[in-house]
């Protein structure tokens, strides 16, 4: 059974491990009198939301009153707390996959682990456990309750970096477009976005990764063995993060560089706009002045005083044009 969106009961699924890389699927009235064996761990995973999943952790989870408020307060924080007897609460965050969602908007995951016993909960439907899922059932999947919370932060771990593999297309697109033309205008509604999912994704990862150091020095006996493969996801989420300041940055770039070209460009408008002002400036004074309509200009009786006032046009345009380059404004 897969996540589905709104499944009977609040049981998304339960799987009783079986040591071996394999499970079983559990019902949800056999959980009243499940047993679970030597060697077995026992996953459950609940859609908080339902009424009759509130219920069951309260009354019938065994759980304290302290660790049910935890499990279904309505926002929280990735974070870790120890309990007695080797347990603990994990809250952690996962990209939003789910159709015509923002991935950027978080499914959060509420985690009780023991060492035979994972009860997960969540709001929204998480890619991770299909994963998970699909692995057990092809009977290589986690055998314990530690290497089963392992490999959902694993997977939950790749879904964000293959986001970020995606953001980092899209600004390399934008970025060579720039440089093939001069001309090209960034898409800027592309560019924020990009630069708004590095911004969230960034504010969950950054403690996310704070918890798997954590998970690696926790010293629980079923975690044992795992302190190495904790070690390397602290170190791929802190890569994630240098990778997510990059792309802020490299957003800023590409903005600016955009910025910098459209002042140059403005620049150089006003510039020959201002060189055509001062050619043309004491040219439209000639034509003006001759053009005044009284009697006694000079010339206006002379059959050859139109091309006169031509020719000296003329060489005050030429005039105009040497000056201008004597000065290097052309």
């Amino acid at each position: 059974m897969y996540d589905e969106p709104n499944p009977p009961a609040g049981l998304i699924h339960a799987q009783l491990l079986d040591g071996r890389g394999g499970a079983r699927q559990v019902e949800f009235d056999e959980l009243a009198t499940l047993q679970v064996g030597p060697g077995e761990s026992l996953w459950l995973h609940w859609d908080r939301s339902h009424p009759q999943a509130q219920t069951w952790l309260r009354e019938q989870s065994l759980l304290s009153g302290f660790a049910c408020d935890l499990l279904l307060e309505e926002n929280t924080r990735p974070r870790l707390l120890t309990l007695p007897d080797e347990q603990l609460l994990l809250f952690l965050r996962g990209v939003n996959l789910n159709p015509g969602a923002e991935p950027e908007d978080m499914v959060a995951v509420r985690i009780f682990a023991s060492a035979n016993q994972v009860i997960s909960l969540r709001l929204r439907p998480l890619r991770a456990t299909d994963e998970v899922l699909a692995e057990l059932a092809q009977g290589i999947g986690p055998r314990s309750s530690g290497e089963l919370l392992l490999r959902l932060t694993e997977a939950m771990t790749d879904k964000s970096d293959q986001l970020m593999i995606k953001l980092s297309e899209q600004l390399d697109t934008q970025e060579e477009l720039m440089e093939l033309d001069e001309r090209h205008h960034p898409e800027h509604q592309q560019l924020l976005q990009v630069r708004r999912r590095a911004a969230g994704l960034r504010r969950f990862l950054a403690p996310q990764r704070d918890l798997y150091a954590q998970l690696s020095r926790t010293g629980f006996g079923w975690l044992g063995g795992l302190a190495e493969q904790w070690n390397e996801l602290h170190n791929r989420l802190t890569r994630q993060l240098e990778e997510l300041e990059m792309l802020r940055e490299r957003v800023s770039l590409v903005l600016e560089s955009e910025h910098r070209r459209m002042s140059e460009g403005m620049n150089r408008t006003m510039y020959l706009l201002s060189i055509v002002t001062c050619f043309f400036l004491p040219l439209s004074f000639i034509t003006g002045l001759l053009g005044i309509n009284l009697g006694g200009m000079p010339g206006a009786e002379h059959p050859y005083g139109f091309v006169m006032a031509c020719v000296l046009i003329g060489v005050l345009a030429l005039s105009q044009w040497l000056l201008f380059r004597r000065l290097r404004w052309l």
